[in-house]
């Protein structure tokens, strides 16, 4: 390879004469009009430094520049290790004298030199010290596309490698050189958020940072193996890794090196960048997928693990992201709990060391904490302000979360399914996918992190995002499983006075020879019960049409009772342990999925329930219970660990099935409340069951805690009479989501009937628009104040709904609304009065201009606990105040 371009071969005399006539003309046509531009003058954000920054026409030490007592007036003073790629245009040469600055005053700096130009070294200065004269560059780029220049270092480590490019300049015809992004930078960017890796010349992949867009990243120190991407196990990496594997000849470690990266628009929103990373030696490769939502602010990561080694790898590790931030301190949100009281935000700053937020019940697996969080830096997370990341895994099983904190403060996310129990044997020739994990980054707080995930969730991740959820009555709290067709029809006629849509049957219509007249049998046998039901599904669906509602039906097709048909046939289809006494919960077991036979049954228990019976066009699907004996029959000795694995991917595809053969019937899905309440999930449903607790004065703050994650048009949220609260207040709180009632009508007095009836059509008719596809804005926190206040505004914010809900007695100081249009004027109407009341907002009827509303307030009338108020702001377009 040519090092120095002025040690060239000596021509012919006849060459040489010919040259010597021709090189003069050359010259002059070369020259002509040609412009001289300083290195200095470069865009030298985009040049990467080992210490300290890159500075123009000083040292990084902001001095003047100084080579073996020289002085230089202009040039770049940087710090190996340091790259800069220029984008040539028309330069057709470059000049300068480099060398260690005399700042270090000591031997302990050595660096070289490099100029690389189309990917080929053109100039290298030998290792150079301090004291060192300068030496001379003089590279000729004519016909060159980019340039780089380089320092590295020069053996003794990076210490005080002080380096000048000076008197530095670009000569130039036409379009001026630029400084370019390093083509070994791969930038995944929305419009409000870029993530930038790069790779070293290890060939390792690296990061460099995650955060705002129109950062000009550069490398502010030397890159280190903590700074890795998607770091692997056994060579090297010493802090929790992505990826750990055990080759088939028995070696545990991983060296992953950088084979290719390729990104392509999917359709003008969405780039999908694409990152092969290859063993050194081995056959095995992760590529890492990333797909970036450029409107909603989203990043969707996964990876897909393969190998073409002799025999099965053992993967111990296959984490779907592994992000790394930096910033003074971390505060970590998540959203924990149990049954009945879920979605419960904690807040904590992170001390060094590891916090692991995970899920080992492999089914039902959200029960005690959804698989979400929340991450602020430098102080605890604020609604409208500071900078916070979400993260959501769109997994339905066990998970895991791990966040590290290192020497050197940087914070490790890595995030995907949890290893913990489920060892996966990859056979050669075959992969291993992991689900996607979601990223979202707000530098104006929580709420924006909130709102880019319900517009992409509307838009992208959520079944029919963009389709309205009915208001549905279930009979659940109305008859439990005691009833026959006679009660379930007469419940209808009450369901049409309210208004509602839809009238949604659950637990207790199946089982013949074990009834399912309690919670004790009939799990798995899928037959109408004939006592109960004479006339089949079908004739309930047809009753319900004539009285103008849709009918559903609930089903929980993944459980068995041992008092079942089912059970008596097959008990090898239940999970549990060899040797065992089998653990029922709520007196039932969960079927192996992870069996074909089992699979197949669920499905069509699926299939023929909806099949036979077109009048059904709602399902709410349910599993009530989790995994406390994870063993298979079916899996073979060496493969148990894949069960909890296994059995979500075939959960996945049974739900796939069900979209694709009955496009038509909605679903809502429930585990026992919100043990399934994932992105995964989603997919294949409208919305999820959030909590079996409906005393209206707790779902305040469990659907607050969803909303940080999930958009209202997937929290159903029914009016119940579980804590005897006020039927205002009920009402209400349910109207902030997916509407519905779950109430026996026939026991509620006039002035209920008559309130419940009004809300519905208040629903239907103003607000079901506003708060399904509305953007959210969290005004009051409900763990902060004695009262909870939050808004919704419509697209176009010609619109908004502000809700209002007295948790402790307190005054009535105003509230705030947010995101209206300042420069608009909205009239305030407060709606869901009691029959026959007049409001006590003292603005009522009122037009005032957005700009005076979000900055004063309006001061609800609601002081006693469970108060509560329902306002809309609507704009009036020319109206001056009353």
């Amino acid at each position: 390879m040519e090092r120095n371009p002025t040690k060239r071969n000596t021509p012919t005399s006849a060459a040489a004469g010919f040259l010597a006539a021709v090189l003069p003309l050359v010259c002059c046509l070369t020259t002509a009009g040609a412009e001289s531009l300083r290195l200095s003058s470069l865009d030298l954000g985009l040049m990467t430094t080992g210490w300290g920054q890159v500075r123009a026409d000083r040292t990084v030490d902001n001095h003047v520049l100084t080579i073996a007592g020289k002085q230089y007036q202009h040039g770049v003073g940087t710090h190996a290790v340091s790259t800069l790629p220029i984008a040539v245009n028309g330069a057709t040469r470059f000049t300068a004298s480099v060398g260690v600055d005399d700042e270090v005053a000591d031997d302990r700096a050595s660096v070289e030199f490099v100029v690389v130009v189309d990917g080929k070294e053109r100039w290298r200065s030998g290792v150079m010290k301090c004291g060192d004269a300068a030496k001379k560059v003089d590279v000729d780029l004519t016909g060159a596309r980019e340039m780089v220049l380089k320092v590295t270092d020069g053996g003794d480590g990076v210490s005080y490698d002080h380096a000048d490019w000076a008197e530095a300049s670009l000569t130039y015809v036409g379009d001026p050189p630029q400084a370019s992004i390093d083509q070994r930078m791969i930038r995944v960017a929305t419009a409000g958020s870029t993530l930038t890796l790069t790779t070293d010349e290890d060939q390792r992949l690296y990061q460099l940072g995650y955060g705002a867009s129109g950062q000009r990243l550069s490398i502010p120190r030397r890159l280190s193996r903590e700074d890795e991407f998607h770091p692997p196990y056994g060579n090297g990496f010493i802090l929790e890794p992505a990826v750990q594997v055990q080759h088939a000849d028995g070696n545990t470690s991983t060296d992953l090196i950088v084979a290719g990266h390729q990104t392509t628009a999917v359709d003008a929103n969405i780039t999908l960048t694409q990152i092969e990373l290859q063993d050194r030696f081995y056959p095995f490769r992760v590529t890492l997928f990333l797909r970036a939502y450029r409107a909603e602010d989203v990043i969707e990561q996964w990876a897909e693990i393969r190998h073409d080694e002799a025999g099965p790898v053992i993967l111990q590790r296959f984490a779907s992201a592994a992000c790394l931030l930096r910033a003074e301190s971390y505060w970590l949100s998540q959203f924990q709990g149990n049954y009945s009281r879920e979605a419960n935000l904690v807040e904590e700053h992170l001390a060094a060391g590891i916090k692991i937020l995970d899920s080992k019940i492999g089914v039902r697996a959200h029960q005690m904490r959804n698989p979400s969080f929340l991450l602020a830096l430098d102080e605890s997370a604020r609604e409208e302000a500071g900078q916070v990341y979400g993260g959501t895994l769109a997994w339905s099983g066990s998970f895991q979360f791990v966040f590290e904190i290192d020497w050197d403060n940087r914070l490790r996310i890595l995030g995907g399914i949890n290893p913990f129990g489920s060892q996966y044997h990859l056979g050669p020739g075959t992969s291993f996918t992991t689900p996607a994990m979601l990223w979202t980054y707000s530098d104006q707080g929580k709420g924006q992190v909130s709102r880019n995930f319900h517009r992409w969730a509307r838009r992208y991740a959520v079944r029919d995002g963009d389709q309205p959820r009915p208001i549905l009555l279930n009979n659940w709290e109305a008859t439990y499983m005691d009833f026959d067709e006679q009660r379930i029809v007469s419940l209808f006629d009450g369901a049409r006075e309210l208004g509602i849509e839809l009238f949604l049957l659950d637990d207790g219509w199946f089982g013949n020879n074990h009834p399912r007249n309690n919670d004790h049998a009939g799990l798995g046998d899928w037959q109408v019960n004939r006592q109960k039901l004479p006339h089949g599904l079908s004739y309930l669906a047809e009753e319900a049409k004539k009285r103008g509602l849709r009918f559903g039906i609930w089903t929980e097709p993944e459980m068995v009772n041992p008092a079942s048909d089912l059970y008596e046939r097959h008990p090898e289809w239940a999970i549990g342990q060899a040797h065992r006494e089998p653990q029922t919960s709520r007196n039932q077991l969960a079927l192996d999925l992870s069996r074909p036979a089992v699979r197949e049954f669920v499905w069509q228990c699926i299939d023929e329930l909806l099949g036979p019976n077109p009048g059904i066009s709602y399902v709410k699907w349910d599993c009530n219970r989790y995994i406390t004996q994870p063993g298979s029959s079916w899996l073979p000795p060496d493969r148990q660990s894949h069960l909890l694995i296994d059995y979500n991917w075939a959960l996945y595809d049974v739900m796939a099935r069900m979209v694709k053969k009955y496009p038509q019937v909605q679903a809502m899905v429930c585990s026992g409340g919100s043990g399934r309440v994932d992105y995964g999930s989603l997919k294949y449903f409208h919305s999820f069951w959030p909590s079996d607790n409906t005393d209206p004065l707790r779902r305040v703050f469990i659907q607050w805690g969803f909303s940080h994650i999930f958009p209202a048009c997937t929290i159903s949220a029914h009016a119940t009479r579980m804590g005897r609260r006020p039927i205002k207040f009920t009402l209400d709180v349910a109207m902030s989501g997916a509407f519905g009632v779950d109430m026996d009508v026939s026991k509620l007095s006039a002035a209920e009937r008559t309130a419940s009836a009004a809300a519905v059509a208040l629903y239907k008719q103003r607000l079901r628009e506003l708060v399904q596809f509305g953007d959210l804005y969290r005004l009051e926190s409900p763990y902060e104040r004695p009262r909870a206040a939050l808004n919704y505004v419509g697209s176009d914010r010609g619109a908004a709904v502000l809700f209002v809900y007295q948790l402790k007695d307190g005054e009535a100081e105003p509230i705030k609304p947010r995101g209206l249009d300042p420069k608009r004027r909205y009239r305030l109407e407060e709606v869901n009065l009691p029959a026959g009341s007049a409001s006590q907002l003292a603005t009522n009827g009122q037009v005032i201009d957005g700009a005076a509303l979000m900055r004063d307030g309006l001061a609800p009338p609601c002081r006693r606990q469970f108060d509560s108020a329902i306002i809309l702001i609507t704009e009036v377009a020319g109206q001056a105040d009353p």
